[in-house]
Protein backbone atom coordinates (compact mmCIF):
# COMPACT_ATOMS: atom_id res chain seq x y z
CA UNK A 1 0.00 0.00 0.00
CA UNK A 2 1.55 3.57 -1.06
CA UNK A 3 1.71 5.99 1.93
CA UNK A 4 -1.02 8.30 2.28
CA UNK A 5 2.19 11.01 1.88
CA UNK A 6 2.24 9.83 -2.26
CA UNK A 7 -1.68 10.86 -2.07
CA UNK A 8 -1.52 13.81 -0.70
CA UNK A 9 1.06 15.01 -2.94
CA UNK A 10 -0.92 14.11 -5.99
CA UNK A 11 -3.87 16.00 -4.90
CA UNK A 12 -2.69 19.11 -6.71
CA UNK A 13 -1.58 17.12 -9.84
CA UNK A 14 -4.47 15.25 -10.59
CA UNK A 15 -6.02 14.41 -14.48
CA UNK A 16 -8.99 17.04 -14.46
CA UNK A 17 -9.50 16.93 -18.48
CA UNK A 18 -7.50 16.42 -21.76
CA UNK A 19 -7.24 18.64 -24.46
CA UNK A 20 -5.26 16.68 -26.57
CA UNK A 21 -3.79 17.65 -30.97
CA UNK A 22 -6.41 14.70 -31.97
CA UNK A 23 -9.71 14.83 -33.39
CA UNK A 24 -13.20 13.82 -32.09
CA UNK A 25 -12.67 14.91 -28.36
CA UNK A 26 -15.54 14.14 -26.51
CA UNK A 27 -15.84 14.61 -22.29
CA UNK A 28 -18.10 12.05 -20.19
CA UNK A 29 -18.53 11.88 -16.75
CA UNK A 30 -15.04 10.58 -15.89
CA UNK A 31 -13.54 9.70 -19.63
CA UNK A 32 -12.52 12.02 -22.47
CA UNK A 33 -12.61 10.29 -25.61
CA UNK A 34 -11.01 10.93 -28.86
CA UNK A 35 -12.43 9.49 -32.34
CA UNK A 36 -9.38 8.16 -34.47
CA UNK A 37 -11.44 7.12 -37.71
CA UNK A 38 -11.61 3.00 -36.61
CA UNK A 39 -10.46 3.65 -33.67
CA UNK A 40 -11.07 5.58 -29.99
CA UNK A 41 -8.36 6.65 -27.51
CA UNK A 42 -10.40 6.58 -24.19
CA UNK A 43 -8.27 8.15 -21.19
CA UNK A 44 -9.37 7.75 -17.64
CA UNK A 45 -9.33 11.15 -16.02
CA UNK A 46 -8.80 11.42 -11.94
CA UNK A 47 -12.43 13.20 -12.19
CA UNK A 48 -14.90 11.72 -9.44
CA UNK A 49 -18.79 11.96 -9.49
CA UNK A 50 -21.41 10.84 -8.05
CA UNK A 51 -24.96 10.86 -8.77
CA UNK A 52 -24.28 11.83 -12.11
CA UNK A 53 -22.81 14.85 -10.93
CA UNK A 54 -18.69 15.54 -11.27
CA UNK A 55 -17.60 16.80 -7.64
CA UNK A 56 -14.07 16.48 -7.42
CA UNK A 57 -10.87 14.82 -8.49
CA UNK A 58 -8.77 11.54 -6.86
CA UNK A 59 -5.17 11.28 -6.81
CA UNK A 60 -4.41 8.17 -9.39
CA UNK A 61 -7.64 7.54 -9.64
CA UNK A 62 -7.89 7.34 -13.42
CA UNK A 63 -4.78 4.72 -13.42
CA UNK A 64 -6.52 2.87 -11.01
CA UNK A 65 -9.66 2.27 -13.35
CA UNK A 66 -8.00 2.36 -16.55
CA UNK A 67 -5.66 -0.88 -15.20
CA UNK A 68 -8.57 -2.60 -13.35
CA UNK A 69 -10.35 -2.66 -16.17
CA UNK A 70 -6.96 -4.15 -18.22
CA UNK A 71 -7.51 -6.53 -15.77
CA UNK A 72 -10.76 -7.59 -15.91
CA UNK A 73 -10.98 -7.08 -19.67
CA UNK A 74 -8.35 -9.62 -19.82
CA UNK A 75 -9.80 -12.25 -17.59
CA UNK A 76 -13.27 -12.22 -19.04
CA UNK A 77 -12.22 -12.23 -23.00
CA UNK A 78 -13.32 -15.83 -22.99
CA UNK A 79 -17.02 -14.76 -21.65
CA UNK A 80 -17.04 -11.80 -23.58
CA UNK A 81 -15.28 -10.15 -25.88
CA UNK A 82 -14.33 -6.34 -25.29
CA UNK A 83 -12.83 -3.61 -27.39
CA UNK A 84 -9.38 -3.34 -26.49
CA UNK A 85 -6.62 -2.74 -28.61
CA UNK A 86 -3.37 -2.01 -26.41
CA UNK A 87 -2.57 0.58 -23.04
CA UNK A 88 0.04 3.09 -24.60
CA UNK A 89 -0.20 4.93 -20.64
CA UNK A 90 -1.55 4.57 -17.27
CA UNK A 91 -4.21 6.12 -17.72
CA UNK A 92 -5.37 5.64 -21.43
CA UNK A 93 -6.71 2.91 -23.57
CA UNK A 94 -6.92 2.52 -27.81
CA UNK A 95 -9.84 0.46 -28.14
CA UNK A 96 -12.11 -0.79 -31.62
CA UNK A 97 -14.54 1.89 -32.12
CA UNK A 98 -17.56 0.77 -31.62
CA UNK A 99 -21.34 2.13 -31.80
CA UNK A 100 -22.33 2.43 -27.94
CA UNK A 101 -25.67 1.02 -27.14
CA UNK A 102 -27.98 3.93 -25.49
CA UNK A 103 -28.20 1.46 -22.30
CA UNK A 104 -26.44 1.10 -18.63
CA UNK A 105 -26.88 -2.76 -18.13
CA UNK A 106 -26.73 -2.98 -14.53
CA UNK A 107 -26.46 -6.14 -13.28
CA UNK A 108 -27.25 -6.55 -9.09
CA UNK A 109 -26.53 -9.99 -6.79
CA UNK A 110 -28.00 -8.04 -3.48
CA UNK A 111 -30.36 -5.40 -2.55
CA UNK A 112 -27.85 -2.59 -2.15
CA UNK A 113 -27.31 1.30 -2.75
CA UNK A 114 -29.98 2.94 -4.84
CA UNK A 115 -31.75 0.08 -5.40
CA UNK A 116 -32.52 -0.43 -1.45
CA UNK A 117 -33.41 3.48 -1.75
CA UNK A 118 -36.07 2.75 -4.33
CA UNK A 119 -37.06 -0.66 -2.58
CA UNK A 120 -37.80 1.49 0.51
CA UNK A 121 -39.65 4.43 -1.81
CA UNK A 122 -41.95 2.32 -3.25
CA UNK A 123 -40.28 2.84 -6.77
CA UNK A 124 -38.77 -0.41 -7.41
CA UNK A 125 -41.08 -1.20 -9.92
CA UNK A 126 -39.85 0.48 -12.83
CA UNK A 127 -37.34 -2.11 -13.94
CA UNK A 128 -40.05 -4.74 -14.22
CA UNK A 129 -38.97 -6.74 -11.75
CA UNK A 130 -41.84 -7.69 -8.67
CA UNK A 131 -39.45 -7.72 -5.21
CA UNK A 132 -40.98 -9.69 -2.31
CA UNK A 133 -42.29 -7.68 0.95
CA UNK A 134 -39.72 -7.92 4.06
CA UNK A 135 -36.13 -7.91 2.27
CA UNK A 136 -33.64 -6.57 4.31
CA UNK A 137 -30.61 -3.86 3.63
CA UNK A 138 -27.83 -5.91 1.86
CA UNK A 139 -29.58 -8.90 1.49
CA UNK A 140 -28.59 -11.20 -1.18
CA UNK A 141 -31.39 -12.13 -3.88
CA UNK A 142 -31.70 -15.76 -4.71
CA UNK A 143 -30.34 -15.06 -8.26
CA UNK A 144 -28.52 -12.08 -9.57
CA UNK A 145 -31.20 -9.66 -11.64
CA UNK A 146 -30.30 -7.32 -14.37
CA UNK A 147 -31.97 -3.54 -13.90
CA UNK A 148 -31.00 -1.31 -17.00
CA UNK A 149 -31.08 2.42 -16.93
CA UNK A 150 -31.02 4.87 -20.02
CA UNK A 151 -27.98 6.52 -20.45
CA UNK A 152 -28.08 10.48 -19.47
CA UNK A 153 -25.79 13.29 -21.09
CA UNK A 154 -23.29 14.71 -18.77
CA UNK A 155 -25.25 16.71 -16.23
CA UNK A 156 -28.22 14.81 -15.93
CA UNK A 157 -29.86 11.37 -14.69
CA UNK A 158 -29.83 7.91 -15.89
CA UNK A 159 -33.84 6.85 -15.64
CA UNK A 160 -34.13 3.10 -14.21
CA UNK A 161 -36.38 1.12 -17.20
CA UNK A 162 -37.37 -2.36 -17.65
CA UNK A 163 -35.99 -5.40 -19.94
CA UNK A 164 -39.32 -5.11 -22.11
CA UNK A 165 -39.07 -1.18 -21.86
CA UNK A 166 -35.99 -1.38 -23.83
CA UNK A 167 -37.06 -3.34 -26.54
CA UNK A 168 -40.28 -1.77 -26.62
CA UNK A 169 -39.14 1.28 -26.94
CA UNK A 170 -36.62 0.48 -29.92
CA UNK A 171 -33.54 0.91 -27.81
CA UNK A 172 -32.32 -2.84 -28.70
CA UNK A 173 -33.49 -4.90 -30.64
CA UNK A 174 -34.80 -8.08 -28.79
CA UNK A 175 -32.78 -10.73 -30.47
CA UNK A 176 -29.48 -8.46 -29.68
CA UNK A 177 -31.44 -7.72 -26.24
CA UNK A 178 -31.53 -11.55 -25.15
CA UNK A 179 -27.57 -11.68 -25.91
CA UNK A 180 -26.66 -9.17 -23.78
CA UNK A 181 -28.64 -10.19 -21.00
CA UNK A 182 -26.73 -13.55 -21.37
CA UNK A 183 -23.44 -12.01 -21.36
CA UNK A 184 -23.84 -9.79 -18.63
CA UNK A 185 -24.61 -12.38 -16.72
CA UNK A 186 -21.77 -14.40 -16.88
CA UNK A 187 -19.67 -11.52 -17.00
CA UNK A 188 -21.02 -11.06 -13.30
CA UNK A 189 -20.93 -15.01 -12.77
CA UNK A 190 -17.43 -14.60 -13.82
CA UNK A 191 -16.58 -11.12 -11.69
CA UNK A 192 -18.10 -12.70 -8.30
CA UNK A 193 -15.37 -16.11 -8.89
CA UNK A 194 -12.95 -13.94 -9.03
CA UNK A 195 -13.40 -11.72 -6.06
CA UNK A 196 -14.45 -14.32 -3.99
CA UNK A 197 -10.91 -15.32 -4.41
CA UNK A 198 -9.64 -12.44 -2.81
CA UNK A 199 -12.20 -12.16 -0.34
CA UNK A 200 -13.98 -9.72 -1.94
CA UNK A 201 -17.81 -9.83 -2.95
CA UNK A 202 -18.65 -8.21 -6.75
CA UNK A 203 -21.59 -6.64 -5.30
CA UNK A 204 -23.28 -5.11 -8.12
CA UNK A 205 -21.97 -3.64 -11.56
CA UNK A 206 -22.29 -1.57 -14.50
CA UNK A 207 -21.37 -2.90 -18.01
CA UNK A 208 -21.93 -1.44 -21.59
CA UNK A 209 -22.12 -2.98 -24.97
CA UNK A 210 -21.12 -1.56 -28.35
CA UNK A 211 -21.43 -2.81 -31.90
CA UNK A 212 -18.22 -3.04 -33.75
CA UNK A 213 -19.92 -3.83 -37.24
CA UNK A 214 -22.40 -6.89 -36.55
CA UNK A 215 -19.96 -8.02 -32.97
CA UNK A 216 -21.15 -7.38 -30.22
CA UNK A 217 -18.50 -5.99 -27.42
CA UNK A 218 -17.68 -4.58 -24.19
CA UNK A 219 -17.07 -1.45 -24.06
CA UNK A 220 -16.02 1.84 -21.44
CA UNK A 221 -15.26 -0.35 -18.44
CA UNK A 222 -15.98 -3.27 -16.18
CA UNK A 223 -15.46 -4.24 -12.35
CA UNK A 224 -13.80 -0.79 -11.79
CA UNK A 225 -15.03 0.38 -8.16
CA UNK A 226 -16.55 3.15 -10.31
CA UNK A 227 -18.85 1.10 -12.20
CA UNK A 228 -19.47 -1.39 -9.40
CA UNK A 229 -19.44 -2.43 -5.92
CA UNK A 230 -17.25 -4.56 -3.51
CA UNK A 231 -17.34 -5.75 0.14
CA UNK A 232 -15.44 -7.55 2.55
CA UNK A 233 -16.56 -10.99 2.20
CA UNK A 234 -15.35 -12.08 5.13
CA UNK A 235 -17.14 -9.22 7.37
CA UNK A 236 -20.58 -9.44 5.42
CA UNK A 237 -22.74 -12.60 7.44
CA UNK A 238 -21.96 -10.46 10.58
CA UNK A 239 -22.74 -7.16 9.56
CA UNK A 240 -25.64 -8.21 7.77
CA UNK A 241 -26.64 -10.02 10.77
CA UNK A 242 -26.22 -7.22 12.99
CA UNK A 243 -28.07 -4.89 10.62
CA UNK A 244 -24.54 -2.92 9.75
CA UNK A 245 -23.26 -0.99 6.84
CA UNK A 246 -20.69 -3.46 4.79
CA UNK A 247 -17.29 -2.69 4.72
CA UNK A 248 -16.50 -1.11 0.93
CA UNK A 249 -13.96 -0.69 -1.31
CA UNK A 250 -15.41 1.42 -4.02
CA UNK A 251 -17.54 4.92 -4.82
CA UNK A 252 -20.28 3.94 -2.38
CA UNK A 253 -17.82 5.23 0.60
CA UNK A 254 -18.17 8.75 -1.54
CA UNK A 255 -22.13 8.42 -1.63
CA UNK A 256 -22.62 7.38 1.77
CA UNK A 257 -20.54 10.36 3.44
CA UNK A 258 -22.89 12.89 1.12
CA UNK A 259 -25.80 11.66 2.25
CA UNK A 260 -24.72 11.41 5.98
CA UNK A 261 -22.65 14.49 6.06
CA UNK A 262 -24.11 16.93 3.47
CA UNK A 263 -27.33 15.48 3.08
CA UNK A 264 -26.39 15.67 -0.48
CA UNK A 265 -28.26 13.00 -3.33
CA UNK A 266 -27.61 15.29 -6.66
CA UNK A 267 -30.07 17.96 -6.11
CA UNK A 268 -28.38 21.65 -5.43
CA UNK A 269 -25.30 22.95 -4.92
CA UNK A 270 -22.61 20.32 -4.57
CA UNK A 271 -20.47 20.51 -1.64
CA UNK A 272 -17.19 20.84 -1.27
CA UNK A 273 -14.61 17.52 -0.81
CA UNK A 274 -12.48 17.96 1.75
CA UNK A 275 -8.91 16.62 0.81
CA UNK A 276 -9.08 13.82 3.67
CA UNK A 277 -11.93 12.22 2.53
CA UNK A 278 -10.56 12.38 -1.42
CA UNK A 279 -7.21 10.80 0.41
CA UNK A 280 -9.17 8.30 2.29
CA UNK A 281 -11.29 7.11 -1.22
CA UNK A 282 -8.19 7.26 -3.13
CA UNK A 283 -6.58 5.05 -0.55
CA UNK A 284 -9.61 2.76 -0.93
CA UNK A 285 -9.55 2.52 -4.69
CA UNK A 286 -5.86 1.52 -4.32
CA UNK A 287 -7.11 -1.36 -1.75
CA UNK A 288 -9.38 -2.23 -4.55
CA UNK A 289 -6.48 -2.81 -6.76
CA UNK A 290 -4.23 -4.74 -4.58
CA UNK A 291 -6.71 -7.10 -3.56
CA UNK A 292 -8.40 -7.58 -7.12
CA UNK A 293 -5.24 -7.92 -8.90
CA UNK A 294 -2.63 -9.24 -6.63
CA UNK A 295 -0.48 -7.00 -7.71
CA UNK A 296 1.18 -3.88 -5.99
CA UNK A 297 0.06 -0.29 -7.36
CA UNK A 298 3.24 1.49 -8.59
CA UNK A 299 1.69 4.94 -9.09
CA UNK A 300 2.75 7.36 -11.69
CA UNK A 301 3.38 10.17 -9.84
CA UNK A 302 3.86 13.56 -11.28
CA UNK A 303 2.58 15.72 -13.37
CA UNK A 304 0.04 13.53 -15.54
CA UNK A 305 -0.33 15.45 -18.73
CA UNK A 306 3.12 15.79 -19.54
CA UNK A 307 4.02 11.59 -19.05
CA UNK A 308 0.29 11.32 -21.33
CA UNK A 309 2.09 13.45 -23.72
CA UNK A 310 5.04 11.99 -23.77
CA UNK A 311 4.02 7.90 -23.89
CA UNK A 312 1.12 9.32 -26.76
CA UNK A 313 4.01 10.29 -28.82
CA UNK A 314 5.44 7.26 -28.12
CA UNK A 315 3.09 4.99 -29.09
CA UNK A 316 2.42 7.05 -32.61
CA UNK A 317 -0.68 8.56 -31.88
CA UNK A 318 0.47 11.66 -31.64
CA UNK A 319 3.12 13.90 -33.74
Amino acid sequence: MIPDSILNDQLGQTLLETRLPLPGRYQGKVRDTYDLGDRMLIVATDRLSAFDVNLTSLPFKGQILNQIASFWFDATRDVAPNHILSQPDPSAVLVKKCKALPVEVIVRGYITGSLWRDYQKGTAGAYGIEFPAGLKKDQAFDSPILTPSTKAAVGEHDEPISSADVVKRGLVPADLWKEIEKRAMALFTRGQEIARKQGLILVDTKYEFGLHGDELLVIDEIHTPDSSRYWEASEYEQRFAAGQDQRMLDKENLRQWLIQERGYMGQGPAPEIPAEVRVDLARKYVMNFERLTGREFQPAVGDPIARLDANLRKAGLIG
